[in-house]
């Protein structure tokens, strides 16, 4: 089959928000939802949207707040579903979603919110917190975050929020050489849009009424958190498939997870 040619374009939500997204791949429809202080162009992002469109048609677009994306009202999560329904309308009108980090905590609501136009569900390392003492702990991150960005001092937010949850630190030292940190710095107004997304426990009465098929997958080499959140959603949601990957942690790859989605839309279609 031809590939379809990476095209970019736009789509209004419900409150008037322009969102950028590209197109790409062949196949079944995937919406692509990433986390923090990431957004399209990212490399780390256009290398996982490559792999994924090998197998799928993937929209990745930019989250409002990023990129390309405006912000048309304050931020709120019914906002961020409500694009998520407008990406899936103006792309054939269903389609799975695949959701990394806060991500993959967007992306389950808006299977809980949008009925049959979510097809299916694709997780990796949801980032809620995981107990009461990580909820609290968290807390007085939000406080640090919100005096850092203040003061203006959007790096050292973007570089404190990664590693306090648990970025190692030289990498996130060595951002600023990387390309594109002049965007991503731009981002870290939106870092607060993710830790109100990830700052209370999984939301495990709601997740019990996904009447749709979920992947749930995390690395073994993540913080306990990350696999307790994994654990209790595995135990919450409905007709869940679930895998550990060995060896990978939160940044694992996307070819390392694609054998388990193609598995998984084969099996729900």
């Amino acid at each position: 089959m031809r590939r379809k040619r990476t095209a970019a374009d736009f789509t209004i939500s419900q409150d008037g928000t322009k969102i950028s997204y590209t197109k790409s791949g062949d196949g079944q429809v995937v919406i692509a939802i990433f986390g923090a202080a990431c957004y399209k162009d990212f490399i780390p992002v256009k290398a996982d949207v490559k792999v994924l469109s090998a197998h799928f048609t993937v929209v990745s677009y930019d989250r409002r707040g990023r990129g390309a994306s405006h912000e048309h009202r304050a931020w709120s999560l019914e906002r961020e579903v409500q694009d998520i329904k407008a990406l899936i309308e103006e792309n054939g009108g269903s389609a799975y979603l695949y959701g990394h980090s806060s991500g993959a905590v967007l992306a389950l609501e808006a299977a809980m919110a949008l009925g049959d136009i979510v097809r299916g569900v694709m997780i990796y390392d949801a980032s809620y917190v995981s107990d009461t003492a990580e909820k609290v702990e968290y807390r007085k991150l939000k406080s640090v975050i919100n005096q850092l960005l203040s003061d203006g001092k959007n790096a050292q937010a973007i570089k404190t929020f990664l590693i306090e949850i648990g970025m190692p630190k030289p990498f996130a030292y060595l951002l600023p050489f990387f390309p594109g940190w002049n965007s991503i710095k731009r981002l870290a107004p939106t870092l607060l849009y993710d830790i109100a997304l990830t700052e209370d426990t999984p939301p495990t009465e709601r997740l019990q009424q996904i009447n749709k098929p979920v992947l749930v997958m995390a690395g073994t080499k993540n913080p306990e958190s990350i696999h307790k959140v994994y654990q209790l959603l595995v135990d919450s949601v409905p007709h869940n498939q679930h895998h550990l990957l060995e060896g990978r942690d939160h940044m694992a790859g996307m070819k390392h997870l694609t054998p388990y989605m193609i598995d998984f839309v084969r099996r729900a279609e």
